[in-house]
């Protein structure tokens, strides 16, 4: 089988899973071939952990999962030593950390200092315990999600940690046909508990590079520079794009033109992956009267194509 061949297979097997919702699972996927993380911002309940683990099953990755509460303390994510007195010595039991997806759920619901214990994990693929750095497992992806701000108990994340995310989705509540496919289908974490892995961890380390092959012309490095320029303008957000975030943009479209079946990237897919991919690091000038989504696309509007 072809490596387009299993991407769709792959897209195909959970779109059976997270049903209606085919463009955010695309988007998903393209940030894990691109070797980003994923953050999913959502109301409680509309599938945002049914999806981490399905993506977890579907690439055959292993799994580990924290609730994040206001009382977790960074060890309990990275691990402790512990003194073992048979072998009269202290033996490191590692934390849920060391996984090759870890799934962050209502990470805005820990403390700040909690919240800052992942910086070193998704930035540098290791942590350090105890004045030692042990790496992490590859590949390292860090799927979180989060409830909106505007719920108890929660904590803004700082800018410093959204610009780990390569990108932010949002699941929405289903249409109506979706929500009776739900009502009368199969439960959903029984479907995924069948999901049979599609990928090995090599097979995914080919896609990746595959993803950094992708050719982008000087026209298209052109437009997204002029993207980024916009950013910084002033027009339309207080503060611009990071060149972390240039970089991390293009790695997105290309991986979106991998998934189109591409070895090109073409300006539809920095559109398309434009919103995810910028907005959750941008903040819309004030008197806008629109959210940083709707403001990227207005943005995308106004910025000609190469």
């Amino acid at each position: 089988m072809d490596a387009q061949q299993k991407l769709k297979s792959l897209l195909g097997q959970l779109n059976t899973v997270i049903v209606g919702k085919t463009s955010q699972v695309q988007d998903c996927v393209a940030c894990l071939l691109a070797g980003g993380h994923l953050l999913i911002e959502d109301v409680p309940g509309v599938g945002k952990t049914t999806l981490a683990h399905a993506l977890s099953r579907t690439f055959g990755l292993q799994f580990s999962r924290v609730q994040f509460t206001a009382d977790l303390m960074p060890s309990d994510l990275s691990g402790v030593s512990v003194y073992e007195r048979g072998k009269e010595a202290f033996v490191f039991h590692p934390g849920p950390v060391f996984a090759q997806v870890l799934l962050a759920d209502e990470i805005n619901r820990a403390s700040p200092k909690t919240q800052s214990a992942l910086l070193e994990a998704m930035e540098e693929k290791q942590v350090t315990v105890e004045g030692e750095t042990r790496a992490l497992p590859s590949p390292f992806f860090v799927i979180a999600t989060q409830n909106p701000h505007d719920q108890l108990g929660t904590y803004a994340l700082p800018e410093s940690q959204l610009d780990r995310f390569l990108m932010r989705i949002s699941l929405g509540y289903p249409d109506r046909t979706t929500e009776r496919q739900l009502l009368v289908g199969a439960d959903r974490r029984d479907m995924v508990a069948h999901l049979q892995p599609l990928l090995t961890a090599a097979e995914l380390a080919q896609l990746q590079q595959a993803v950094l092959e992708v050719h982008a012309a000087a026209p298209l490095l052109d437009y997204v520079q002029d993207l980024i320029a916009a950013t910084r303008s002033g027009r339309w957000f207080l503060q611009g794009l990071s060149p972390r975030a240039g970089v991390a943009l293009l790695r997105a479209a290309r991986a979106q033109a991998l998934l189109a079946g591409r070895d090109y990237v073409a300006p539809d897919d920095v559109q398309a992956i434009l919103p995810q991919s910028v907005a959750h690091r941008l903040t819309p000038v004030s008197g806008a009267g629109r959210g940083a989504v709707e403001q990227v696309r207005a943005m995308i509007e106004a910025v000609p194509l190469p």
